[in-house]
Order: C-alpha cells, then sequence, then structure tokens
C-alpha cells in the first residue's frame, strides 16, 4: 500500500493556517524585521521546546524559528506525514507564503537534518533563495539513509532503543510515560527517514556546518562527514561529545557556540561568548531520528 502524507481519519481537524507551522512567530510589522532568521526542524519525535532559549545564545541578530511538525502540541489532532518529500515541500510552501525563504538558515537534528536538506532543495526547485547556511546535527548524510527498520520494532523494543540512545532524558519514569502517548507519532516520523531514498541532485551552494558525536550509534562520524559532497560551499565538521541527543547534553554549550561563530558572520554581529550564562530550558524527553 503506498505511503500517504496525511492519512485519513474519523473527522480529522481543517488544516490549521500557516502559522501552524510557526506557532512562535511574531505577526509582521512593527519591530524591526531580523537580520537572519534560523528555521529549526525538530528530531522524530521533537517538538520545537528543544529549541527554547537558543535566541538568547546566537545573537542579537538572530531570530529562532522552530517548526512544529503535525501531530504534537497545537497540531495534535492532525495526523502526522510518513512521507519526506511531501513534508518538505508543504514546508517550502509555507516559508515562502510567511516570506521566510530570504535571510534565512536551516538547522536540524537526525531527522531534522534531513528535512531541513529536503526544504533547502525544495526552495531551490521553486525557485527561491537556498539557505545562507545549512546546519546539520547527527545526521549521517541522505544517501546513507533506508539502513534501518526501527518503526517495524514492538512497542516494548521501540521504547529500549529510545532508552538506550538516551532518548528519555533524566527522569525514566516521566519520560517513559511521555513516550508511550507519541508512539505513533514517533512511528510516522520513522516511516518517514526509512521510507526516504535519496535523489541525486546538484550539490547546494550553501556553506554547511556538520555536528557529530563520540557516541552515536545513529550517526557516525564518517556518515556525517558524508555530508561534504551535499555542497560546492565549505563544510566545518565539529565532533563532540555524547551520544545521539547531544544537543540536550553537556555538548549543548559547545554545539551552540560553534553555530554561534557561523551566525555573527552572516549577521555582522559579534559571536556570543563561551563565557556567556547557559539558559536551561524545559526539559522533555527526547526521541530516536
Amino acid at each position: 500500500m503506498p505511503i500517504t502524507e496525511r492519512p485519513p481519519g474519523p473527522g480529522p481537524a481543517p488544516r490549521p493556517p500557516l502559522a501552524g507551522w510557526f506557532p512562535s512567530l511574531a505577526p509582521a510589522g512593527g519591530a524591526d524585521p531580523p537580520r537572519l532568521r534560523l528555521i529549526c526542524f525538530p528530531y522524530a519525535g521533537g517538538t520545537p521546546s528543544v529549541y527554547r532559549g537558543w535566541g538568547d545564545r546566537l545573537g542579537t541578530g538572530v531570530q529562532v524559528v522552530p517548526v512544529l511538525l503535525p501531530g504534537r502540541g497545537l497540531r495534535l489532532r492532525e495526523s502526522p506525514y510518513t512521507a519526506m518529500r511531501p513534508l518538505a515541500g508543504d514546508i517550502a510552501d509555507a516559508l515562502v507564503e510567511r516570506e521566510l525563504a530570504r535571510d534565512y538558515a536551516l538547522f536540524g537534528h537526525s531527522m531534522g537534518a534531513l528535512l531541513a536538506y529536503e526544504v533547502a532543495c525544495a526552495l531551490r526547485e521553486r525557485g527561491h533563495a537556498e539557505p545562507r547556511h545549512l546546519f546539520v546535527s547527527g545526521s549521517r548524510a541522505p544517501h546513507l539513509y533506508g539502513d534501518r527498520d526501527d518503526r517495524s520494532l514492538s512497542d516494548a523494543d521501540l521504547r529500549q532503543l529510545v532508552r538506550a540512545l538516551g532518548g528519555l532524558g533524566d527522569d525514566q519514569v516521566i519520560g517513559s510515560s511521555y513516550l508511550e502517548r507519541r508512539l505513533p507519532v514517533l512511528r510516522a516520523d520513522l516511516t518517514a527517514c526509512e521510507e526516504y531514498r535519496w535523489t541525486p541532485r546538484a550539490p547546494l551552494g550553501s556553506p554547511m556546518t556538520a555536528f557529530s558525536a563520540t557516541r552515536d550509534p545513529i550517526a557516525s562520524r564518517p556518515s556525517v562527514e558524508a555530508w561534504r559532497t551535499y555542497t560546492r560551499g565549505s563544510l566545518l565538521h565539529h565532533h563532540l561529545e555524547g551520544d545521539h541527543f547531544f544537543l540536550n547534553g553537556p555538548s549543548r554549550q559547545a554545539l551552540l557556540r560553534g553555530m554561534g561563530s557561523e551566525l555573527a558572520r552572516l549577521t555582522d554581529g559579534p559571536a556570543p561568548g563561551a563565557t556567556d550564562r547557559p539558559t536551561t530550558p524545559k526539559r522533555e524527553p527526547s526521541w530516536i531520528c
């Protein structure tokens, strides 16, 4: 049976307005526009809350715009996508219609990195500007996807996999309960990743920065380095301490420092200092892909 992007369900809610993709985005008008918007994509099962506090660490000229995918948060009643390219195409259209496809950079972790790449390609195919920078984190290069079948695991085995990857955070009891409710969304996201097959296309012109971690069994250092062929510009690769969810652990500050230095070059602003007092976002359980 072919995979559909939004399987029909009983009494689905109407598709929300474009603001549904970017719930934290302030209405246009009034304040001066930012010099750069950083569009942030979640990992499998993730929500925008992982990016809470990033705007305070990445410089005054950068506006962080997390993407909310269907099936979670304010979009809980919407069916999640199970195919990557329809999802990327709809996000690209929303970015254009919200006038966000200019002076922008993209960041994604794990599934989010693959989605960010596909969104960049979709915008290019529509004749719009490519991102000024693409940040990919905890993700092997697109042509290396398709070698896992985690979506077919039993509920018990899938929970164990998430625990083994450090995806439940510090509170295993709360995390396990939260995961139980989110398994359908997680399986849908894993389906989008595992059914994905890269289509050969010209490299992006955008410079890239890639992040990998020392104990990540999903995105090894060589598989992250393989992103180098996806850009005609430079690729800077940071190899940090941690597991698959290093962006939620002690290496979070190093990741933000590396991003801040690159973003400062784009905005002509000072890079955030290494001694900045870090914010402590409210933690929620992580996911997997």
